[in-house]
């Protein structure tokens, strides 16, 4: 099976899984970006926290589809 899987199988199950972690670290540990670039784009109402945990989640979403897509179509070229 993984002759089968093109290399854009594991870029976009990579990217996915990277994306599904950076959503959880975000989504429990909000102040990261004040933290880490020591600026507070929001002054403190969470507003782009809670926009990074959205689109983290979209993105998460996006790309394991993709992958999906990517497995079946190696599935099916092996039947």
């Amino acid at each position: 099976m993984k002759e089968a899987l093109r290399l854009r199988f594991w870029l976009e199950a990579g990217a996915a899984t990277v994306t599904g972690l950076l959503f959880v670290i975000t989504l429990f540990w909000h102040d990261w970006v004040e933290i880490i670039f020591d600026v507070d784009p929001d002054h403190g109402n969470g507003l782009l926290e809670w926009s990074i945990v959205g689109a983290l989640l979209v993105a998460t979403i996006i790309l394991f589809v993709f992958a999906r897509y990517e497995w079946r179509r190696a599935q099916a070229a092996l039947a």
